[in-house]
């Protein structure tokens, strides 16, 4: 196990409850650690606290007591909780070791695991998915976990020999790592997001490039040859491969015409890897993904005939350009995942064009200015909820017709009466849940099941008829 540490007899701070939280205190008492669990919210806000305090974790709710710092080893934080909180900077200020969850998880990981690592700004839910479904077609044995969902700390106990980790990693949990060293490391792109916690987007970047921070010339690192930004944050110890749309690379894959081709290096040959018709998610973000991903199935021991398969299967995420139903021929998406400009212009992009598209939530520090274009020229209708509609409006206003509607529920029955067969009704936000919902997932599904209450209006109607 990398720099593995001894928890037993530990006193281990861990800083919010939600998912993450809990299961890295979790871990740590299970492991004989002295754990103590703060969080800002109320007992009835928190489900778990009965199974950690079972467990024999102590519990400060409410509000973050710095009293509690006394006499702690090691402070554990959820990526809700920003790296410069004043609490964590009263604990770096006593010379505590402060860690994200995954650099907890990764002291822990077998020697014999790789380590596959995704981040980005936007597709990583969708390339990190992609890449474990690819691995598993070939027959590789592989776990998602990290940001997607599953933090990287409950999977770390049932692993087993020669398992690829594929895990998605946020600005949030890489900022506070010490050792965390990925084999292959994947940085997709770099947009304006969770400037609000950052700062800037320079901050954003520094956080998200720390992927690399640990690599050695034996790992490898991927990135995207055509998004600038991404390109200067280039490592300069692992092993670079590139993947692009636009044109070669001296090792990596790109496309040329309707393939994709694969090269290792400059000095050996291109290779047909597979034809953009075997990609079955649609628009030029997602063939980005799929490069990424194929890059690195491929490094991780997948074969060529592996990669299509497992490409050509693949269904595509929930909550990322889903398709939901077909009412009246209306096609209604699901793209709730777009929670960042960038994202929900590539959304947009990846349609044609008669789109009613839902936009607002939380506001992130976000210029939704970028918008206007694509609204102008594909949107029919803009329909703004959440705490957000005024400064999207502000923004947006003369690109499109806007319907301030507050409300998801308002949104799809607005969209709905105005739109015609052949229109895309796209939930993209561009913003965080947060204001209306318990997370992205959530305001999803709730899309998800508007939708479907029409298709069963449609259907009832039709059948009275």
């Amino acid at each position: 196990m990398p720099n593995s540490i001894e928890l037993r007899g530990k006193r281990v701070l861990v800083v919010g409850l939600a998912r993450t939280g809990v299961a890295a205190a979790l871990f740590c008492a299970v492991r004989g650690a002295h754990v103590t669990a703060t969080d800002l919210r109320g007992e009835g806000e928190i489900p778990e606290t009965g199974n950690l305090r079972s467990n024999g974790v102590a519990l400060y709710l409410g509000k973050h007591e710095e009293s509690i710092l006394d006499r702690q080893d090691l402070v554990v934080t959820s990526p809700g909780v920003a790296a410069n909180a004043p609490f964590l900077v009263a604990a770096r200020r006593r010379n505590i070791t402060v860690w994200s969850e995954i650099e907890l998880a990764y002291r822990f990981l077998r020697d014999d695991c790789c380590l596959i690592g995704i981040t980005g700004s936007n597709g990583k839910t969708t390339t990190t998915t992609l890449i474990a479904h690819v691995l598993a077609s070939a027959g590789l044995r592989t776990v998602l976990a990290g940001n997607i969902g599953t933090p990287l700390v409950s999977v770390v106990d049932a692993l087993e020999r020669n398992t690829n980790v594929v895990a998605e990693l946020s600005s949030f949990q890489l900022e506070l790592i010490d050792t965390f060293r990925p084999n292959i490391s994947v940085f997709l792109n770099l947009t304006p997001d969770h400037l609000d916690r950052h700062g800037s987007l320079e901050a954003y970047g520094r956080a998200k490039a720390r992927i690399f921070e640990n690599q050695l010339p034996i790992d490898a690192a991927i990135l995207n040859a055509d998004d600038a930004a991404t390109v200067a944050l280039a490592p300069s110890r692992p092993h670079l491969y590139w993947f692009s749309r636009k044109g070669a690379v001296d090792a990596g894959v790109y496309v040329r015409r309707d393939e994709i081709l694969s090269r290792p290096s400059r000095s050996t040959p291109e290779a047909t890897l597979l034809r953009l018709a075997d990609i079955p998610i649609p628009g030029a973000h997602n063939l980005e993904n799929v490069l990424a991903a194929a890059m690195a199935a491929r490094l991780a021991g997948a074969e060529p005939s592996a990669i299509v398969k497992g490409v050509r299967t693949f269904a595509g995420v929930e909550h990322r350009l889903e398709f939901v139903s077909e009412i009246a021929g209306v096609r209604y998406y699901n793209d709730s995942k777009a929670t960042n400009v960038d994202a929900t212009l590539k959304a947009l992009e990846a349609f044609p064009g008669r789109i009613l598209v839902i936009l607002g939530g939380k506001d992130k520090g976000s210029n939704y200015t970028p918008l206007q274009k694509p609204l102008r020229e594909k949107g029919v209708l803009a329909l703004l909820i959440g705490s957000a509609a005024a400064k999207i409006e502000s923004q947006i206003v003369g690109s499109v017709a806007i319907d301030r509607v507050e409300t998801l529920e308002r949104a799809v029955a607005s969209a709905s009466h105005a739109a015609r067969s052949g229109d895309i009704v796209l939930l993209a936000p561009a913003c965080a849940s947060f204001d209306q919902f318990q997370n992205y997932e959530h305001r999803g599904r709730v899309f998800k099941e508007l939708v479907h209450q029409l298709q069963r209006q449609a259907a009832s109607a039709s059948q009275r008829n």
